[in-house]
């Protein structure tokens, strides 16, 4: 199959070269030129523009910033350049009523379109072992869930359009409240006196058992290999999830619902980015504590 990729960043130049992989050929747009060359040192073919990208393809896969950019690049230089009949995966994580918008307006012009918003950080892009939620129809689902699982573990259809989007800004609020309450807990732990390996010994196997804990521990030396043990480099940047926990906080507002959780975790990481660690993967959070 014969897919633009726009987007070649840290989660993207992974996704693409996974796609490459597969076998498709990947024809791909970034404003940088070195991400432009990594993707053709991946067996991507590089483009200057985005119009020329998406000639004569029959997807069109974007892993961009934020949602103003995502309106634009589709609004622009996809909707209308691609030709008719392609199906448009937008994999960046964006508020709800964007990826809608943008769905609903490739939609209209004839095209086929989900939001699949990922789960899984910059390690699991480079591995393919993404998880996808995709919103869209069934039959859009249908066709974009082989592209996915190239790129990915689990590909999931939350329902239609923007649910995916709802999906990932629910499961990231629950990720930065986790990963606050786990620091919380190893910090006073030390301090109480209990060593912790011993404590994750103990609480990894017991009711406060969770992600943030046994697969991504926060304390340098304990559980399996995260971003602690690299001095909190790589990962998932404070600044990433910061800009999720405002998303969700946005969906909250919109939805009426109730996140007194989800705000506070909000205002720490402001907190904590406004420190200047936004660089710092987001488990860096205990140095506060």
């Amino acid at each position: 199959m014969k897919i633009a990729f726009i987007g070649l960043g840290n989660m993207g130049g992974g996704m693409a070269a996974n796609l490459v992989k597969a076998g498709h050929q990947v024809r791909a747009f970034d404003l940088a030129e070195e991400a432009l060359a990594r993707a053709k040192a991946n067996g991507c073919e590089t483009f200057s523009t985005v119009q020329e990208a998406v000639q004569g393809v029959d997807a069109v896969v974007s892993m961009l910033p934020n949602g103003g950019i995502v309106d634009a690049v589709y609004g622009k230089d996809v909707i209308g350049h691609a030709p008719a009949g392609a199906l448009f995966l937008d994999c960046s994580t964006i508020d709800v009523a964007t990826a809608r918008s943008v769905g609903e307006a490739a939609i209209a012009a004839g095209y086929a379109a989900v939001d699949a918003p990922v789960s899984g950080g910059i390690a699991a892009a480079n591995a393919g072992t993404l998880t996808f939620m995709v919103g869209g129809t069934d039959a859009a689902f249908a066709k974009a869930e082989p592209i996915l699982a190239a790129m990915g573990k689990a590909v999931i259809h939350a329902g239609d359009l923007g649910a995916g989007q709802a999906a990932k800004v629910c499961n990231n609020m629950l990720l930065g409240i986790h990963m606050i309450g786990t620091c919380e807990a190893f910090a006073m732990a030390q301090k109480l006196g209990l060593d912790p390996q011993k404590f994750y010994d103990i609480a990894s196997v017991s009711s406060g058992q969770c992600w943030s804990m046994t697969s991504y521990c926060p304390v340098p030396g304990v559980g399996p290999q995260s971003p602690s043990d690299n001095d909190y480099q790589g990962g998932f940047a404070s600044a990433l999830m910061l800009k999720d926990l405002k998303l969700a906080m946005e969906a909250a507002e919109t939805a009426g619902s109730k996140v007194p959780m989800g705000q506070r975790a909000k205002e720490l990481y402001e907190g904590f980015v406004a420190a200047s660690n936004g660089g710092l993967d987001f488990s860096a959070i205990i140095k506060t504590l």
